[in-house]
């Protein structure tokens, strides 16, 4: 097996969603782990902003982040480190995401795009969220 052939195989059958985003914020790679988590198709998602998974109430924040991370090309969340966010499905669901990010940068080092790894870790935090209520209700 090469290189590339690898490559195909990890992108194709990678669980988790892979989704990288261009300087503008727009999507250019959607895998089946981001249709399986998002409900959208790469049809749908390919050419559209990060928006459509971005619940409107942290737009802001996101777009101001990101925009610094392209201008500066510095991110404060590299090198694996994990952050944890709402996200929104194809229909307005909300879930819980981790992700981590891989800066992409062209040949002269410039950022020109940000891949991220996601995970849906809803049922994760929704039961941690449980157990903290119910830990707070023991001690009361």
């Amino acid at each position: 097996m090469n290189t590339e052939e690898i490559a195909r195989k990890l992108l194709e059958g990678l669980p988790d969603a892979l989704v990288i985003a261009d300087r503008a914020g727009i999507i250019r790679f959607w895998n089946a782990g981001a249709e399986r988590i998002f409900g959208f198709r790469e049809s749908e998602a390919l050419g559209q902003s990060l928006d459509i998974i971005t619940p409107e109430r942290l737009r802001e924040q996101h777009w101001q982040g990101y925009e610094r991370t392209m201008r500066t090309g510095k991110t404060q969340y590299g090198a694996g480190d994990l952050l944890a966010v709402p996200a929104i499905r194809k229909g307005g669901a909300q879930i819980s995401v981790q992700f981590s990010i891989i800066p992409m940068r062209d040949e002269s080092g410039e950022l020109e795009a940000i891949a991220a790894v996601m995970r849906d870790v809803t049922l994760d935090f929704e039961e941690r969220r449980m157990l903290r209520k119910a830990l707070r209700d023991a001690q009361s």
